[in-house]
């Protein structure tokens, strides 16, 4: 079989790890890249694995990132995220992955498109899913990217660099408002699923949040066990799409059935004794919330990046399901930390939200730190009937 080489690297940024591709090295009508993009990663494989091709066989492994320079004078580099699909021939491009856009920044100076004269850099990123800005800011002894350190963040064995990543007015990253209904809280009712309280929120990505309790769980489920409940998860696929048309995202359900990634679904309980993957218990001191979310279909075992931000902004917003669950000294207007438990320990973030002199809620930005790492630089070679002639 012919293939073709596509110069590429290969990242882990935060809990996900992607093909990092600049835009020069594609074919410049996007409509073309989502053939090489599911070629690359080994998409789409029944067996679930992605054996042939680059990804992991989970929706946090499968991801590609195209990095280019940006005519905007107040921008350093462009950054589009794609979400391949495992077991179809799909790319999304409806969302950002927020963990991927912490190796942005590093790849870029890695790759000459940003230099780094000083000790510490900060990249301008828009990603162009969004049409949000991230700054970006790392450590650059020499001019490089450092990615040894001493941070530890939950799912990733090791140490790594810190990177701070603020995403700026993250609101309406979707939909074109933070509260896309404009109420905090919503019934949502499904014909022979049942009735729920929910609320709709777009920071960063689109989410929809409901009580663990609703849903007849404790929240403090690992995803082995979500996933296994097969009847949940056909019902929480059924309040995503029901969720996808009350917020604007899509038209129809049938239409929601086709763009997977967002909204995402966020189910939340008040803080509690917090089990991980590492058979240990987060005692309840230690956190301000509890999150399980389901992303692209399946339960994320640690928690995407975006909407840990986007939990934060609405735990920050009087009446939203997740300002009732989270501890109250860690709400407010003004900068908020916040604690979330997870299945793979806890995340902290921070969130800046406010009321405009309208009274409307707004975000100021939502930050965190993570860490990344350059894992190899070379080729990708994909089968040469996926390359346009």
């Amino acid at each position: 079989m012919a293939q073709h080489p596509l110069p590429a690297y290969f990242m882990r940024g935060g809990t996900s790890k992607a093909l990092m591709v600049l835009k020069s090295d594609l074919p410049t009508d996007q409509e073309q890249w989502a053939p090489i993009f599911c070629a690359a990663m080994g998409s789409p494989d029944p067996y679930g694995r992605q054996l042939n091709g680059m990804g992991g066989g989970v929706s946090s492994l499968s991801k590609v990132c195209i990095i280019g320079p940006s005519e905007r004078p107040d921008i350093d580099v462009e950054y589009t995220f794609a979400q391949v699909a495992v077991g179809e021939q799909r790319v999304d491009y409806r969302g950002n992955c927020g963990n991927m856009s912490s190796a942005v920044g590093p790849f870029a100076v890695h790759t000459g498109l940003v230099s780094a004269p000083t000790d510490t850099t900060t990249v301008r990123i828009l990603n162009t899913n969004t049409n949000k800005v991230i700054e970006s800011t790392f450590a650059t002894p020499q001019g490089v990217p450092q990615y040894a350190g001493t941070l530890t963040i939950p799912g990733v064995s090791g140490a790594g660099s810190p990177i701070e990543l603020r995403f700026i007015e993250p609101g309406g990253a979707t939909t074109g408002k933070l509260l896309p209904t404009s109420a905090a809280v919503n019934q949502l009712d499904i014909p022979d699923v049942g009735e729920f309280s929910v609320s709709y929120v777009d920071a960063a990505n689109a989410a929809v949040f409901l009580r663990a309790t609703e849903l007849g769980l404790k929240g403090t489920e690992l995803p082995d066990e979500l996933e296994a409940n097969t009847q949940l998860m056909r019902r929480l696929e059924q309040i995503r799409q029901h969720a996808s048309v009350a917020m604007g995202i899509t038209k129809t359900v049938q239409e929601a059935a086709e763009i997977k990634m967002v909204p995402f679904v966020c189910i939340l309980s008040t803080p509690q004794e917090n089990p991980t993957l590492q058979k240990q218990n987060v005692p309840a001191s230690d956190l301000d919330l509890v999150a399980r979310v389901i992303s692209n279909g399946q339960p994320h075992r640690a928690l995407p990046l975006t909407i840990s931000l986007c939990i934060a902004v609405a735990a920050n917003i009087k009446g939203t399901i997740a300002n009732q669950l989270t501890r109250p000294t860690s709400t407010g207007e003004g900068e908020q930390r916040l604690r979330l438990g997870n299945p793979s320990g806890v995340l902290e973030v921070r969130a800046s939200v406010e009321r405009d002199a309208q009274q409307r809620w707004y975000a100021h930005y939502g930050a965190f730190d993570r860490t990344a790492r350059l894992l190899f630089s070379g080729d990708v070679w994909v089968p040469k009937h996926s390359w346009p002639a």
